[in-house]
């Protein structure tokens, strides 16, 4: 005991005395990328960052306290629809399902499977996989528990998605649905004995053991739906999750603290947001849409946040951080080298005008780049007359704020409302001391940089806005509501002259059939009110005319 103690006070104090000279300390100024983050050999950067992807794809903590008996959950799933036990065990769940396999199951949970062949149009090409690796989509992994599988999912469940065909990790999942997931789970679980469990699918010992973890485990996550698909609930699940724990600095799990849960605002206020794109993190100091935690590695924090929403034992939680920190260090190398897909890539580069995007770029300065950064382009290069057209589009500079800004413009404030809720009580965390993490509530969001904007509809951190010409309107003239859909078709799926969903007489008709793709800014949480006045506005009147707009969505294109 006294060797382990002294473990973790050298592990901390090192690691505490490392933080005071990096990247993650409260304010430290940006004054370049930091796509390579740790400023490894190049060789090594590239080796550290593959190392990471796979991580991203399969989630690495092995502590982690929801597993799902994966052969049982196969078993079930693939049973036929009239199956009488699964008749039964949903009969004592009080819950009816429509799958009828498990590819149904990763269909909904809108998880995507590997690509055959890595496209050249992917900006970050996936590591080397093997066939048995390749099995399931992205994002759900196997861990083993008790010597059997037992399935979670990683970060790419959230954050990788099918662009047009093409699978883009760190790009935003559009449909994401793990917290449905959980939220189903926590009502199913506790209804079913481990014994029924085991005998009724026909499990092993060690199914039934891993099974009761899980059910200890799902007490003390608290768990909602999104209000909208395509919305992320994790907010309000770990701050649910919270109070169903102890007060004390680990936040124990006992069975009075799960029994008698602190009631919290999260479980009815809405601060639902979608999951952010990755390879902005390379030019910011505070981290969420909200840039509310404002020292500490983010992805130390995303496995922090991710385990109390997953009911993990937080000593564990830490000995598992202590013991791993290379692979923490290959997953943030992996996250900061990620790049944004390019326009032309899908669209071809006939597909610009330059000569509108140059015309555009100056709208951009005058309403955009003073939050947002400023880009140079190849097209002002003192080597412009002799470069083609590819190497004219592209970025060949770009300058951000040194030090992260926040601005309130109006936007539907529900997502920083809600980091209110439970800031200090994980502030208040011996975890988030050792890692370094604080959290302060900002009023307003960050605005990010634009790099790939033309991949990210819809727009604002709640996906109130379905495209760049919506955007670009007075907020009391866009659009009420509008139907959602899949990446699919490049010709029917995306507005190429508004960038985004189309609308209207132009939204397929398939869409309109499913009342999932259905999103009302009129509910709250969803409003898509702000980031007009002051910006494109001018006491109320606008500041650019049709043809401008469509000059400045010509130049967001090429970011």
């Amino acid at each position: 005991m006294e060797k382990q103690a002294l473990k973790y006070f050298l592990f901390t104090t090192i690691f505490l005395s490392q933080m005071a000279s990096a990247q993650w300390v409260r304010d430290t100024e940006v004054t370049s990328s930091r796509e390579n983050i740790y400023a490894l050999p190049e060789a090594q950067w590239k080796d550290t960052v593959m190392a990471g992807r796979k991580h991203a794809l399969f989630y690495p903590v092995t502590v982690t306290g929801l597993l799902i008996p994966y052969g049982p959950m196969k078993t079930f799933f693939n049973s036929a629809e009239n199956d009488p036990v699964r008749a039964l065990l949903f009969r004592l769940a009080q819950v009816v399902t429509p799958f009828k396999s498990m590819a149904e199951v990763f269909g909904w949970l809108g998880l995507h499977n590997y690509p055959e062949v890595d496209d050249e149009r992917n900006p970050n090409p996936f590591p080397a996989l093997s066939a048995k690796e390749k099995e399931l989509p992205m994002g759900a992994t196997l861990l083993q528990s008790h010597g059997k599988p037992g399935m979670t999912f990683s970060c790419a469940t959230c954050h990788s998605a099918d662009l047009f065909g093409v699978k883009v990790l760190g790009l935003t999942n559009r449909f994401p649905r793990a917290n449905d997931f959980f939220h189903e789970g926590s009502r199913v679980a506790p209804y079913i004995n481990s014994f029924l469990f085991k005998d009724l699918l026909k499990s092993s010992e060690e199914d039934r053991l891993m099974f009761i973890d899980s059910k200890e485990a799902i007490r003390y996550v608290g768990t909602k739906p999104p209000v909208a698909l395509g919305l992320d609930t994790s907010l309000a699940q770990v701050a649910m999750s919270l109070s169903r724990r102890a007060q004390d600095a680990y936040s124990t799990r006992t069975p009075d603290s799960y029994k008698h849960p602190r009631p919290n605002k999260l479980e009815k206020m809405v601060a639902d947001s979608k999951p952010a794109v990755w390879w902005n993190l390379k030019y910011k100091n505070r981290w969420l849409s909200d840039g509310s935690i404002v020292s500490g590695n983010p992805v130390h924090t995303n496995f922090l946040w991710n385990e109390i929403g997953r009911g993990t034992d937080l000593k564990s939680l830490e000995k598992w951080l202590l013991d791993n920190d290379s692979k923490i260090r290959e997953l943030t190398a992996a996250v900061f080298a990620s790049k944004p897909p390019r326009y032309e890539k899908f669209f071809g580069v006939n597909a610009l005008d330059i000569d509108k995007a140059k015309r555009g770029q100056k709208h951009f300065q005058q309403a955009c780049a003073r939050c947002h950064g400023t880009y140079t382009k190849g097209w002002e290069l003192p080597e412009a007359g002799t470069l083609p057209d590819e190497e004219l589009i592209q970025n060949a500079g770009f300058t951000y704020h040194k030090k992260t800004p926040v601005r309130d413009v109006g936007t539907d404030p529900g997502r920083y409302l809600g980091m209110r809720e439970f800031a200090d009580a994980l502030n208040s965390l011996q975890i988030s001391k050792s890692i370094g993490t604080v959290v302060e509530p900002q009023k307003g969001y960050v605005p990010p940089p634009l790099d790939g904007i033309w991949a990210r509809w819809p727009y604002f951190h709640n996906n109130s806005v379905p495209n760049l010409c919506a955007l670009l309107t007075k907020a009391s003239q866009r659009p009420a509501n509008y139907w959602a859909g899949k990446a699919a078709n490049k010709e029917t799926d995306f507005d190429q002259d508004c960038v985004g969903y189309p609308l209207n007489e132009k939204t397929p008709v398939a869409w309109k059939k499913n009342k999932d793709l259905f999103y009302d800014t009129t509910k709250e949480g969803m409003h898509n009110t702000g980031h007009d006045e002051g910006i494109f506005l001018k006491d109320g009147i606008e500041l650019f005319s049709v043809s401008e707009k469509s000059e400045l969505i010509e130049f967001l294109k090429t970011l």
